[in-house]
C-alpha cells in the first residue's frame, strides 16, 4: 500500500485548516452580519455556536479523516462497511466529495476576481473608477459571463501548482506564508482605520448589546449560518486534511485553536470594514462580493494613502481565499488518487482541467451556483459524515479516535452531544436555509 502523504508539523496542519476556514464568510458577511444584527447582540450567539460546532462538528470530521485515512468516499464506505452496506457509503460519500468540487469551481470564479483587484491595486485600476457607480460598473463587467477568463485561469493555474507538491511541501509551505501574512496585515489595517476620524463610533457599535435584537430568533439563525459554514464543516475539506494526520496529533486542541483563529479574523475583518465605513457615515447594510469590489474600494479610494491601503487589503483578501481554495481543491483531487490510483500531478491536473473548463463556463451564474451549494449540498454533507462518525462506527469507534494522541480522555459527554445535539444542528442549517433562502 502506497504511504499516505502527511503534514510536517502540528503547526503546519493547524495553519492549513485555519486557512480553509478563513474566507469570504469571514471577509464580505461576517461584517455585515455584525452590522445589520446589532453589533455585540450577533456576536454572543455566533461565540456560542463556534464554540458547539467547533468542540463537535470539527473534532468529529477531523477524526473521521485521520480514523479511516481517505478523503469523504472511502471514509462513508468504510463506516458502512461495518454494516455490510459498503456501496451505500460509497456512494453517500460522492455528496460531499462532488460539492467540494463544485464549491471549488465556483470559489475559483471569486478568486479570479480578487487576483485582479489585487494586481489592479499595484497599478493602480483597482481604484481607478471614480464613484460608486464607477465601481458597480467595472464590478458588473468583470462579474459577466466570460468577462474574467485570463485572471480566473491564472488564479486557477497558481492554486493547482501548489497542490502539485503535495500536502508537505505545497499545501503545509502555502499555509505558513499565507495565514500569518494574512494576519499581520489585518492587524496593521486594524491600527490604520483605529486612527481615523470616526473609527471610534464604528467600534461602539460592534461592542453594543441591544437585548430586542439579542431576542429576535433571525438574529441566533444568521449567526449559526455564519458559524456553521466559517469553520467549514461540510463532510469535506476538514475530512481529508485530518486524513493526513498522525495517531499522536491531540486533534480536539486543534480544533479548538482553528475555531480560535478563524474567529479572530473574523473579528479583525469587523474592527476594519465597520469602523472605516463609520468614518465616512455610511451604513454596512451590504455584504457579499459588492462589499468587497464596489463599496469597500470606493471608500479606501478617499481614504489618506488609500492605494498603499488598497494594496495591503486586497493581498490580504488574496491569501485568504487562496488558503480556502487549496482546501477545496484537495478533496477532490485526493479522491481521484484514491479511486483512479493516479499519482498527485496527473490527479491535479485532471482536477485542474474539469475546474478550468467549468469556471469559465458559470462566470454568469456563479452567485446561484454558490447559493444552491452553501443551501442543500454543505449541511449535508456535514449532516452525513456526521451520522457516519457518531451513529454507524459508533461510540467505541468515535471515542477511540478522539482520544488518541491525548494524555487524558476527551469529555464523556462528546459523543451524545454531537449525536443528540451537533446532527441536529446539521438538518436545521438544512431546513433554515431553505426556507429562508440561505443563512451562510
Amino acid at each position: 500500500m502506497e504511504k499516505r502523504e502527511s503534514f510536517n508539523s502540528k503547526w503546519g496542519f493547524i495553519l492549513a485548516c485555519i486557512g480553509s476556514a478563513v474566507g469570504m464568510g469571514n471577509l464580505w458577511m461576517f461584517p455585515t452580519r455584525v452590522s445589520l444584527y446589532g453589533g455585540g447582540s450577533f456576536l454572543i450567539p455566533y461565540f456560542i455556536f463556534v464554540a458547539l460546532i467547533g468542540s463537535t462538528g470539527v473534532i468529529g470530521e477531523m477524526c473521521l479523516g485521520r480514523g479511516t485515512r481517505s478523503g469523504p468516499i472511502d471514509a462513508f464506505g468504510a463506516a458502512c462497511e461495518t454494516r455490510g452496506r459498503r456501496k451505500l457509503g460509497d456512494a453517500l460519500g460522492f455528496i460531499p466529495a462532488a460539492g467540494s468540487l463544485a464549491m471549488a469551481i465556483g470559489y475559483t470564479v471569486v478568486m479570479g476576481w480578487i487576483l485582479k483587484y489585487a494586481i489592479g491595486a499595484f497599478t493602480g485600476a483597482t481604484l481607478a473608477p471614480a464613484d460608486t457607480d464607477g465601481f458597480a460598473s467595472a464590478f458588473g463587467s468583470m462579474a459577466s459571463a466570460f468577462g474574467n477568463n485570463g485572471w480566473q485561469l491564472a488564479a486557477l493555474f497558481f492554486c493547482i501548482l501548489i497542490l502539485m507538491f503535495g500536502v508537505g511541501s505545497g499545501i503545509e509551505n502555502a499555509n505558513k506564508l499565507m495565514m500569518p501574512v494574512f494576519f499581520i496585515l489585518f492587524v496593521f489595517l486594524g491600527i490604520y482605520v483605529a486612527f481615523q476620524p470616526g473609527a471610534m463610533q464604528g467600534y461602539r457599535y460592534i461592542f453594543r448589546i441591544d437585548p430586542e435584537i439579542l431576542a429576535d430568533p433571525k438574529t441566533w439563525i444568521f449567526a449559526l449560518g455564519q458559524a456553521f459554514f466559517s469553520l467549514s464543516v461540510a463532510g469535506n475539506g476538514t475530512l481529508i486534511y485530518g486524513s493526513y494526520l498522525s495517531d499522536e496529533e491531540n486533534i480536539p486542541a486543534s480544533a479548538a485553536r482553528v475555531a480560535l483563529f478563524d474567529t479572530i479574523a473574523a473579528i479583525l475583518a469587523a474592527l476594519v470594514i465597520i469602523p472605516a465605513m463609520a468614518t465616512t457615515g455610511a451604513k454596512l447594510d451590504q455584504g457579499g462580493p459588492g462589499l468587497l469590489f464596489i463599496y469597500l474600494p470606493n471608500l479606501i479610494r478617499s481614504m489618506p494613502g488609500g492605494t498603499l491601503i488598497a494594496i495591503i487589503f486586497f493581498v490580504a483578501v488574496l491569501f485568504a481565499g487562496m488558503t480556502s481554495l487549496l482546501n477545496l481543491y484537495e478533496a477532490p483531487i485526493a479522491t481521484v488518487q484514491e479511486k483512479l490510483h493516479l499519482g498527485r500531478v496527473p490527479a491535479c491536473a485532471v482536477i485542474g482541467i474539469i475546474g478550468a473548463a467549468v469556471s469559465l463556463l458559470i462566470q454568469g451564474i456563479v452567485s446561484d451556483w454558490m447559493d444552491v451549494l452553501s443551501i442543500y449540498i454543505c449541511p449535508l454533507g456535514a449532516g452525513l459524515a456526521g451520522i457516519m462518525f457518531f451513529w454507524v462506527f459508533g461510540k467505541d469507534y468515535a471515542e477511540t479516535q478522539v482520544n488518541k494522541g491525548r494524555e487524558k480522555n476527551f469529555t464523556k459527554w462528546f459523543v451524545p452531544v454531537c449525536r443528540y445535539i451537533y446532527i441536529p444542528v446539521c438538518a436545521l442549517v438544512l431546513i433554515l436555509g431553505i426556507a429562508l433562502g440561505g443563512i451562510g
